[in-house]
């Protein structure tokens, strides 16, 4: 390998963000290591590894690399108080999603196994053949986001932020070019005082502003979130501690490690 046992280890697919963490973790002498397939190499066995990746490639990996992968709770959007989202939101599986007869914003809390978008009603939702009625989901009243920002969060505050839509569209700044950038910043802090233990030491929070004010879009995963034009150093060090090894997970962040299913087919 080289002079050190930690590598950032990424998927087989890359994109603009992990090729921007590959630049600032060679900045500061961290080998990187793209896998050619899902299934990690033995002589990754045993390396203290952090995970840059989508969920399905996590779950593919996670159990032979030990890592503790960090992620919000399924239901934590929903426990907000309606005054940090504008909107009613609801936790409950895709069985119930799917006896909808009106028009609802559905997704899924941590993964991409469906679109998240609004749907007519329950029959456009994914069917019994192709998911599992248990799936967890968030069902949301819908609401109009006129700006959107990603805020990269560490230990309780906001470490790098920018701006990644407007009026629905992708419209990337850095927060320091955004008129609203820091009464995005101001509301961010906000959130993660009131959300307290309930978020991981490390975790990615979406915040839009709407007619009605500021209200949280949702949460990320960090090891699995574009960094949008976020300064990419600090994304590195929040990437780290959301998708390192399991064996330094601190006290506090345990109950939000993200279990990986047992995956036996991985291309």
């Amino acid at each position: 390998m080289t002079h050190t046992d930690r590598v950032l280890v990424l998927s087989p697919r890359g994109t603009d963000t992990d090729r921007a963490l590959t630049s600032a973790a060679h900045r500061r002498d961290l080998p990187v290591r793209r896998l050619h397939t899902w299934q990690a190499p033995a002589d990754l066995m045993g390396v203290r590894a952090h995970l840059y990746a989508g969920p399905l490639f996590a779950d593919a990996t996670a159990r032979d690399l030990d890592l503790g992968l960090l992620e919000a709770p399924e239901d934590w959007l929903a426990r907000l108080p309606v005054e940090l989202t504008r909107r009613e939101i609801t936790a409950t599986t895709l069985a119930h999603a799917w006896t909808l007869r009106r028009p609802m914003f559905v997704k899924p809390p941590n993964d991409k196994s469906f679109p998240a978008r609004v749907y007519r009603d329950g029959t456009q939702l994914p069917g019994s053949d192709a998911a599992d009625p248990d799936t967890a989901v968030l069902l949301s009243e819908t609401v109009v986001f006129r700006a959107e920002y990603r805020l990269f969060c560490l230990d309780g505050a906001v470490h790098t932020a920018s701006r990644y839509a407007v009026d629905g569209d992708l419209d990337v700044a850095p927060i320091a070019a955004c008129r609203r950038g820091p009464d995005a910043l101001a509301f961010g802090a906000d959130v993660l005082a009131a959300a307290g233990a309930d978020l991981p030491s490390a975790v990615v929070v979406d915040v839009g502003r709407t007619d009605a004010g500021w209200a949280v879009v949702e949460a990320n995963a960090a090891w699995a979130s574009g960094g949008y034009a976020g300064e990419i150093d600090r994304v590195l060090d929040v990437v780290l501690r959301a998708g390192g090894p399991r064996r330094e997970l601190a006290a506090r962040d345990a109950a939000f490690v993200r279990h990986a299913p047992v995956v036996r087919d991985r291309g």
